[in-house]
């Protein structure tokens, strides 16, 4: 196991030597230091690529160098995977955690919120879990790859009037470039004054890069399961199809506001054994994206149901809380949503 450290975490950079008070009340280990064993990083999936038939060119890579000639033609890694891990001293749940983000962002979107508190890294850290967070490919330090030699399309970007309306922070036509006149939902639980910070996250994504990254989300599934999956928005297809691939290393799968379910005629009876649980927010109705999204999701629990699985259900709204956005691990009850994540896992018999 090597030497054990005894590391006092905060959530914007591990290592850090701060303990950071849990803000939400029902937080685990609230202000306590967590004892770890390991911090590392690594890569899965990938391929070698060549590229040819394209120009050299003469640039100046800083002001003040000398020109250099850039040959882009060659062999280049690409679709590979970005994974960092932190792991225990003495961990308390029977798998590792892992944490999958959703469309135009990274693993930032677990470790910490846009207004600064400590993020669901660092709760279910506290929690007892070993954590694994990634940056799927062609996002953050996964990288992108050539297009379209490679990648075969162009990268689509996000908005900022786009994640106000689609990310339900308020009504689409509450956004103004202005903070001062933008009009968020009157309940939000979105850190509203935050918000320019949050878009500081978005980065580009490609509509034709789904088959590499599921195939590396299968090679961090074998890599590192059995585990426990959470995954986010976008993450939720990768996460659904993962458990299909691997209902033997997928131990539980818990999906935050998925937007898409695998395609028809898959097999829900591989994952009888693999207890599904889906979280949505608030401030749904009348947004055709996600009512669309939701009643497919609700159709594929039904099919997990019917073949003897677990397929459950927070419905936020419907047990009285409100206001969450899309991006619920980091409005101001963040911390509350995952004790009762938490506590659905134990459950559902993942703790020791």
């Amino acid at each position: 196991m090597g030497r054990k450290l005894i590391l006092m975490l905060c959530a914007a950079a591990v290592g850090c030597a701060i303990a950071r008070t849990a803000r939400a009340e029902g937080s685990p280990e609230a202000g306590d230091s967590v004892a770890i064993r390991d911090v590392g990083s690594f890569y899965v999936g990938g391929r070698v690529a060549t590229v040819e038939g394209l120009p050299r060119t003469d640039i100046t890579l800083v002001p003040g160098a000398p020109p250099l000639t850039i040959d882009p033609n060659g062999q280049f890694e690409v679709e590979q995977m970005y994974a960092q891990y932190i792991r225990l001293a003495e961990p308390k749940a029977k798998y590792p955690l892992l944490l999958w983000h959703g469309g135009g962002l990274t693993g930032a979107t677990w470790e910490s919120t846009p207004d600064g508190r400590s993020g669901w890294q660092m709760f279910f850290l506290r929690a007892g879990h070993d954590v694994y967070i990634s940056d799927a490919v062609e996002r953050g330090r996964s990288g992108w790859a050539r297009f379209p030699q490679i990648f075969t399309s162009e990268p689509i970007f996000r908005t900022m009037r786009e994640g106000w309306g689609l990310f339900r922070i308020g009504p689409a036509d509450g956004w103004d470039p202005d903070p001062a006149k933008r009009r968020p939902f009157p309940d939000t639980q979105f850190p509203v004054a935050a918000y320019d910070q949050f878009t500081k996250e978005s980065v580009p994504r490609w509509t034709t890069t789904d088959k590499p990254v599921m195939a590396a989300y299968d090679a961090l599934v074998q890599k590192v399961c059995p585990c426990v999956v959470i995954v986010h928005s976008q993450g939720g297809y990768f996460g659904f199809n993962a458990a299909l691939n691997a209902p033997d290393k997928i131990k539980a799968l818990i999906a935050v506001e998925p937007s898409s379910t695998p395609e028809a005629g898959a097999d829900a009876s591989r994952i009888r054994g693999v207890p599904h649980l889906v979280v949505w927010g608030d401030h749904q109705q009348g947004i055709p994206f996600w009512t669309n999204a939701r009643n497919k999701v609700t159709a594929w629990q039904g099919r997990i149901r019917e073949t003897g699985g677990v397929a459950d259900t927070l419905d936020l709204p419907a047990q009285g809380i409100r206001g969450n956005s899309h991006m619920l691990m980091m409005d101001a009850n963040s911390d509350a949503i995952a004790e009762r994540v938490q506590r659905w896992m134990g459950e559902q018999g993942l703790m020791r």
